[in-house]
């Protein structure tokens, strides 16, 4: 059974710093795009950061909302992606959920989530 494991989640003061990790157990990891989602209360979930599979060059991209402070890396031998997260700010509070997707072999998968709370 697939299972993503996301932690590293928290409460962090404005300006601080948090990484968040997911681990997969997940065959072949390494054709697999990341991505991480973010669903504050009362809101939709959003995409946050997504890095590309290695065959499609590990590309990654970002909500507006985060560029600049957001970090999405993965580390294909411990089939783990992380989300280094500076500059924190109340509106990043929110339950982090990690996504792996393969379009090669249809499949789709999403994590528990963690929680992250900004605040002073």
């Amino acid at each position: 059974q697939v299972q993503l494991v996301e932690s590293g989640g928290g409460l962090v003061q404005p300006g601080g710093s948090l990484r968040l990790s997911c681990t997969a157990s997940i065959s072949i990891f390494s054709i697999y795009s990341m991505r991480w989602y973010r669903q504050a209360p009362g809101k939709q979930r959003e995409l946050v950061a997504s890095i590309t599979s290695i065959s499609s060059g590990g590309r990654t991209n970002y909500a507006d909302s985060v560029k600049g402070r957001f970090t999405i890396s993965r580390d294909n031998a411990k089939a783990t992606v992380y989300l280094q997260m500076n500059s924190l700010k109340p509106e990043d509070t929110a339950v982090y959920f990690c996504n792996a997707e393969s379009t090669i072999i249809g499949t789709n998968y999403w994590g528990q989530g963690t929680q992250v709370t900004v605040s002073a």
